[in-house]
């Protein structure tokens, strides 16, 4: 049985070709590939790289000027944080929320809406395994471009389970029988009509939106929609601890807001969504508004 795409780069000795990152004592990280006869530079000194061809990972190489660096394989969220960028990606804490809460499994058959620079197709492609089916929805050519790129680099080869189109979701989506769908993209309301018709009963939509305007339109055309049970919408912050000795604190920085998430559930074909038992609160709804759709009313 041969191994899934991309899963030799990810064991065994460094090979040529590998991504190799390098950790110096002050905890920062310089990332190349490995070439036979080359020499990595850094202000410290430099070393062949033919010193880490065939060595274990996890090996600690030192520079002319006796400076020691750890030498790794990055990791995925390491690399997505590094690749060339078009548009912004979607970040690991982010993409682990997309795949633990949109229930990404092998296998899956998932609708992806703007690929941006492909962090998110990479995941996903990780997680859906050869079986699966990743199909990317993206606009702009220039930002396909660069997302074949980064993921193709990741997986040292094309995935076979992943195709790539140019054009909006909405005009171009053929998929059926799709049990996943994640969008990525300013306006998703605009494509839950098209999404509806494409998931199986019990699928899953999955929007990722920057703003509360964003959020709040995405998630009041899903609820008036009514092919989806009540969406839930939330987002999460990262916060490192430093911990030496008996200093254990929290750090200054932390990760905070990079977007909302939103999931909701497809509902079997014919079925309405029963009615939610917690009405909103008295002010919540303007007078005048009518839909998310609407105008100077509207939220969206």
């Amino acid at each position: 049985m041969s191994e899934p795409t991309g899963a030799a780069r990810r064991r065994g000795p460094f090979k040529v070709g590998d991504q190799v990152q390098l950790t110096d004592p002050k905890g920062r990280h310089y990332t190349f590939t490995l070439e036979a006869g080359k020499n990595f530079h850094t202000h410290k000194g430099s070393f062949p790289h033919d010193e880490l061809i065939g060595a274990p990972e996890g090996s600690v190489v030192r520079t002319t000027g006796n400076v020691a660096y750890l030498a790794l394989r990055p990791l995925l969220p390491d690399y997505v944080l590094s690749m060339p960028r078009g548009a912004a990606v979607v970040y690991p804490k982010d993409a682990g929320q997309i795949l633990a809460f949109a229930d990404i499994f092998p296998g899956a058959r998932v609708v992806e809406a703007g690929v941006g620079s492909g962090s998110l197709s990479s995941f996903l492609l990780r997680v859906i395994g050869d079986q699966g089916m990743l199909h990317s929805y993206e606009r702009r050519q220039d930002f396909a471009d660069i997302a074949r790129q980064n993921v193709e680099r990741y997986f040292g080869e094309p995935h076979p389970a992943w195709q790539l189109t140019v054009g909006d979701l909405q005009d171009n989506l053929s998929d059926t029988d799709v049990d996943r769908v994640i969008l990525d993209m300013l306006a998703p309301w605009e494509c839950v009509e098209a999404v509806s018709k494409a998931l199986v009963p019990g699928g899953i939509l999955c929007a990722y939106v920057a703003t509360t305007t964003q959020l709040a339109r995405t998630v009041e055309t899903i609820r008036e929609f009514g092919t989806f049970n009540e969406p839930a919408a939330w987002e999460s912050m990262i916060r490192n601890w430093h911990v030496e000795g008996l200093a254990v604190r929290p750090d200054h920085r932390m990760i905070g807001h990079t977007g909302f998430l939103v999931t909701a559930r497809r509902l079997a074909d014919g079925v309405e969504p029963p009615l939610r038992r917690r009405r909103p609160a008295k002010g919540a709804y303007g007078d005048d508004y009518d839909g998310p759709g609407s105008g100077s009313g509207s939220r969206g």
